[in-house]
């Protein structure tokens, strides 16, 4: 009896070996060697999980629906996509990783905590053998210098996006209303302030420029074109006041609060917020500052030069009677280019599903199909395509657009048909002197300084914004304290660091 006992328990046991053998083999999935965990459909599909920036498109649903259906096909795997709202994107996104949550695919840049999110473990690092294996086509089309500039201490976390951009940015104005009141061309500070003031003072409802500062953006919108652009410096970070000289081979850092040139585009600024130059709410407002122009409450907006193309494109199919033009305050001025982390995707460093994921931003960059299809919608409804690389925008396109779809640039690119081309040809000009400068790829670490980071974005927010904007009634003053607080909030030992890091990153070149 007791051998039958014991036959029987052994009997057992091996079947519940092989049963959890039999579980194990069949739990991998064919196409890439992972897991399927809890994610998977019944059929073995991978289900994973995408987070971009922006609104979610009112045709979302259908245009993925056709997506999915097509990575299904090609790599059993589909995508579900959570949107960041543009208005609070920057809050929400560190907390996602910082409260781990459960995301595979995740859009990044070198202005949406890419340099941030790596060092803090936040994404995946993706070696040279998994990028060839699961992500070929990027691998084989990607330049190197591509890839070597979106490496971190030697590591790479993110796939970057394949299209070079301009960085310099320029504003959008109403030419018809320059026109009308007789103004000089917008080509500079003073002809653009002029332009503002006039604007907002004969215009009934209308602010001279559009600016939306409710966000957490901790500068006032026109800086990137009057301090950095004019001056021809770059900021380091948005998230500090510290920016170089493009043509400094030291990679001497300052404080730009702390400088004659802030000191007198105050003025300026002050000089705009009391005749009108933007809406008294700036500080909370979070509107969308191309629909204010649309909606004839602003005289001009900021963005960089091909949004602008597009935005211009749009206003004359849908805006007749609104005569618009491109206008650039710096033409003199030294022109830069991205680098390759201006728009890219990474993937999350929890994720259970890295080699599918991988194969997902491989087919967004390079499958014709899938890339047209997540980038301009569905042919016939939301884009007409013209030959293989323009389009024509659809009666529905407003229903699929406003995304971070950036992430995925690449040569597969279409272009407007209707594109201006007055863009194109500023486009072509700045391209023929587009300036290299040393601390082109540099990437500042803070992970010794990160206290003191939240602290200087806490005064930036409080006493900055409001005080580029023209709110403070005593510029000197109001200047004063800003430098006073930063100074509590430990500038100092940051700036410190940051320029350690910048002599050695010079040193080792």
């Amino acid at each position: 009896m007791k051998h039958k006992k014991r036959n029987a328990m052994l009997l057992l046991v091996i079947v519940l070996l092989l049963s959890t053998l039999i579980s194990a083999c069949g739990g991998k999935n064919g196409n890439s060697g992972e897991g399927n965990g809890t994610d998977g459909a019944n059929d073995g599909t991978v289900k994973l999980k995408m987070l971009l920036l922006g609104a979610k498109p009112a045709d979302y649903d259908e245009v993925f629906g056709e997506v999915n259906k097509l990575l299904k096909k090609k790599i059993n795997t589909t995508v579900d996509v959570e949107f960041l709202d543009w208005y609070d994107w920057s809050q929400k996104y560190p907390l996602r990783f910082a409260a781990k949550d459960d995301f595979d695919l995740v859009y990044t840049a070198n202005w949406a905590f890419y340099s941030n999110q790596a060092l803090n473990g936040g994404f995946y690092e993706l070696t040279d053998e998994l990028l060839k294996s699961y992500a070929p086509m990027t691998w084989k089309a990607m330049p190197k210098l591509s890839w070597d500039q979106a490496k971190i201490k030697g590591k790479l976390y993110m796939v970057p996006n394949n299209n070079q951009e301009i960085m310099d940015k320029v504003l959008l104005i109403r030419e018809d209303l320059r026109k009308k009141y007789n103004l000089e061309p917008v080509t500079s500070p003073e002809t653009f302030a002029a332009y503002a003031k006039t604007i907002s003072k004969n215009e009934k409802g209308m602010s001279g420029f559009a600016a939306a500062a409710g966000g957490g953006y901790k500068w006032n919108e026109l800086d990137n074109v009057l301090l950095e652009q004019y001056n021809e410096w770059k900021l380091v970070d948005p998230n500090i006041p510290f920016a170089y000289k493009l043509d400094d081979a030291t990679g001497k850092v300052f404080n730009v609060y702390d400088t004659p040139e802030f000191k007198k585009l105050l003025i300026y600024y002050k000089d705009l917020a009391d005749n009108g130059g933007w809406s008294k709410n700036v500080v909370n407002s979070k509107n969308d500052v191309w629909q204010e122009m649309k909606a004839g409450k602003a005289a001009s907006y900021k963005r960089n030069l091909g949004s602008v193309g597009f935005d211009l494109a749009e206003a004359r199919r849908t805006l007749p009677d609104a005569d618009m033009a491109i206008a650039d305050l710096t033409p003199n001025q030294k022109k830069t280019a991205s680098i390759s982390t201006q728009n890219g995707m990474a993937v999350h460093a929890t994720t259970k599903h890295v080699e599918r994921s991988l194969m997902v931003i491989d087919l967004l960059q390079n499958d014709k199909q899938i890339h047209d299809l997540t980038k301009y919608g569905i042919a016939g409804k939301h884009y007409e395509p013209v030959g293989d690389d323009k389009f024509k925008p659809g009666a529905s396109q407003a229903n699929f657009t406003g995304f971070s779809y950036w992430g995925w640039n690449s040569a597969l690119n279409r272009t407007d048909a209707s594109y201006p081309q007055e863009a194109t040809n500023m486009e072509a000009d700045w391209k023929k002197k587009i300036y290299h400068y040393p601390l082109e790829t540099f990437v500042f670490d803070d992970q010794k300084v990160k206290n003191e980071m939240a602290s200087i974005g806490n005064v930036m927010l409080r006493y900055g914004v409001p005080l580029e904007y023209g709110l403070v009634p005593d510029l000197e003053k109001g200047q004063a304290e800003l430098i006073k607080q930063l100074k509590v909030a430990g500038i100092d030992k940051v700036q410190a660091e940051l320029q350690s890091q910048i002599n050695a990153f010079l040193a080792g070149k």
